[in-house]
This record gives structure tokens, C-alpha cells and sequence, in this order.
């Protein structure tokens, strides 16, 4: 039935690969937004409740009366602990193997500071 309303050669199943390409781009930005927008509403729930659960609870019964599926809630999840962690533990990028063979970084030099300091030297001479 469908295939008499929507003829095959009117509206091809497959699309280009270009616009295969562009397809899953707008979609991934489009989950990205839907991940963004549900860490922000766990991140209201997390204050709302804060008198009353503690945050890793508030952020479960936001996931589970939501109904998010498991997929995005586990990434909801993370995200949102990941959020509520940045205040609390500071980045701190890891040293790679190879920076801790090397010898240890020396302070910068200040030739600039240096050479202004004998330029003032000579000019008090």
C-alpha cells in the first residue's frame, strides 16, 4: 500500500553519501543537545532535592521518573556526576611516559629581565 503512495523512484530509500554524512552529523548534535538539556535537568533535580537525598539519589530518580533508557542514562549519568565533580576535584592532565624519562622541566629564562638589568648597570657606570 505504502509503496504505491511513496514510489520508489519519487523518494529513494538511500540516500547520497553526502548527505548520508551530514545526516548522522545534525543527529549526533542533535543527542549531544538531548544529553546537555538532561544533565542540566538532573543538575535541578540534585539542587531541588538537596535537603533531601543526596546527590548520586537525586540524579537516579531523575533517570528513572524521566524513563530514560539505558544507554543515554548511564552517559546522563556520568555527565552529571562529571558536572557536580568539577568543582569539587580540579583537572589535572596526566604526565605522559615519556615527559617522565626526560629530564625535569627547568624554569623559563628571563633574558629579557636580564639584559634590562645590565642595560641599567652600564648606564649607572
Amino acid at each position: 500500500m505504502w509503496g504505491k503512495l511513496f514510489p520508489e523512484r519519487i523518494f529513494p530509500r538511500r540516500l547520497n553519501p553526502a548527505a548520508e554524512k551530514r545526516l548522522r552529523l545534525a543527529q549526533a548534535r542533535a543527542e549531544e543537545s538531548v544529553i546537555r538539556a538532561h544533565v542540566d535537568n538532573s543538575m535541578m533535580f540534585v539542587d531541588t532535592l538537596a535537603e533531601d537525598l543526596p546527590f548520586d539519589r537525586a540524579i537516579e530518580t531523575y533517570v528513572r521518573v524521566m524513563g530514560i533508557p539505558e544507554p543515554l542514562a548511564s552517559t546522563v549519568v556520568t555527565r552529571a556526576l562529571v558536572t557536580l565533580g568539577e568543582d569539587l576535584v580540579p583537572y589535572r592532565p596526566r604526565v605522559s611516559e615519556t615527559s617522565r624519562t626526560e629530564e625535569p622541566a627547568r624554569p623559563p629564562l628571563r633574558l629579557n629581565d636580564a639584559s634590562d638589568g645590565r642595560l641599567r648597570a652600564m648606564r649607572r657606570a
